[in-house]
Order: C-alpha cells, then structure tokens, then sequence
C-alpha cells in the first residue's frame, strides 16, 4: 500500500498531520506494508530565499485577516501541536522559498532517506527557527541525515530536480489539491488537512480491505 503526502516544509498543520498520521499508521495492522512517499508543495512559490519583515502582518497580509485574528490562529496551531507532541516556535520561524528544500527531497527519495530529512527539515524551521530557504542552511541539514555532501551540493548549484517538483506540483492541481497537508492512499482515497488519527486508521483499513487478494 501506498501512500502520497503532499506537504511543505514552512506549513504548520503539514508536520501537526505528520504526526497524526504516524500516530495512525502506528495502530494500523499493516504498517510494515505501507510506502509513504513526500510529494512538493510550495505554499508561495514566489516567496524570496528570506522573507523579511513582520511575520504577523504577512499573515493578515495573506489570509486578509487583522493582527489580533492572525495571533489567534497561530495560537491554534501552537495548541494542535502541542497535543501532537510538538513544541512549534512560531514566533521564531523565518519564512523564505522551499524550492531547494523540495529539490533536496527528491534526492533524498531517491535514496531512501525522503523521511529523515522531511523531519529534519520540519524541526528545523519549526522549532530550531532555521532560515530553510537559504542553501548553506539545507547543505548540512541534508549530509546530517545521511545525504552524501557532493549530491547535496551538486543538487543546490544546479537545477536537478527542479521538473520533478514541478510534476509533484502539477499532480497536486490535478487532484484538486489547493492546500496542504493532501494525503492520497492507494491512489484511490484523498485526504485532505491535518485529520484526527482516527480518520486516517479508518481509511487505511477500508484501502486495506478493498486491496486484490
């Protein structure tokens, strides 16, 4: 069984629906038969490496809300982090492009290490306050989770997996994905955003039953 997770690494609920989705597949029977695959998602593929300016008012900005609404959903975030076992620090975050980030996934898929570095790269931002657009930051980020250093370099000097990002992207639009995190199992069920376990056990073992003897 297969399952696509469509996600970036600047998204709160992306890594609040990572770890509801690891506390499912952690009471799913079947979990040793599970492939998880990371699929790119840039929230703002225009954002700069480093987003300057107030973090507040980009989100009123975005979501066309006053800072007192924005500073209430961050709260909510924080909140539904904490019950996933996770201490955001988004008063810390510093915004940028995720394009390389991405890019560096793939590589990372490619050699079996997408999962650890997808981690690594959502403690990074999220509670280390890494500035994850900025390359020398994702260099060592990626050799720290077992890339070799001369991939990793090669990968953010150039342009190699740019078209598979792209491609990622383009099947998100396809789906009908407009936001993250997207879950697809077996191709067939679409989940979208940071459900309760309770919801992805469910549809894990309705896939489960209806898989081809």
């Amino acid at each position: 069984m297969r399952v696509d997770i469509w996600s970036d690494v600047v998204c709160p609920w992306c890594y609040v629906g990572k770890r509801r989705f690891e506390a499912a597949l952690a009471r799913f029977p079947h979990r040793d038969a599970v492939e998880v695959r990371w699929r790119s998602f840039e929230l703002d593929p225009r954002a700069p490496r480093l987003r300057p300016g107030d973090r507040i008012e980009h989100l009123s900005a975005k979501y066309r809300i006053d800072r007192e609404q924005a500073e209430a959903m961050e709260r909510r975030i924080a909140e539904a982090g904490r019950d996933a076992g996770l201490d955001l620090r988004l008063d810390a975050t510093r915004g940028g492009n995720t394009f390389d980030a991405h890019r560096l996934l793939h590589l990372a898929a490619d050699l079996g290490r997408a999962g650890a570095l997808k981690e690594r790269l959502l403690q990074a931002y999220f509670i280390d306050g890494e500035p994850i657009g900025d390359p020398a930051v994702l260099g060592p980020l990626a050799v720290a989770v077992g890339l070799p250093a001369a991939e990793v370099d090669e990968v953010l000097s150039g342009d190699r997996y740019a078209e598979a990002v792209r491609a990622d992207e383009r099947d998100a639009r396809a789906l009908g994905a407009t936001a993250v995190p997207f879950f697809v199992i077996d191709e067939t069920y679409g989940i979208a955003g940071a459900q309760p376990p309770e919801v992805f056990v469910n549809v894990l073992e309705r896939a489960w039953s209806e898989r081809p003897d």
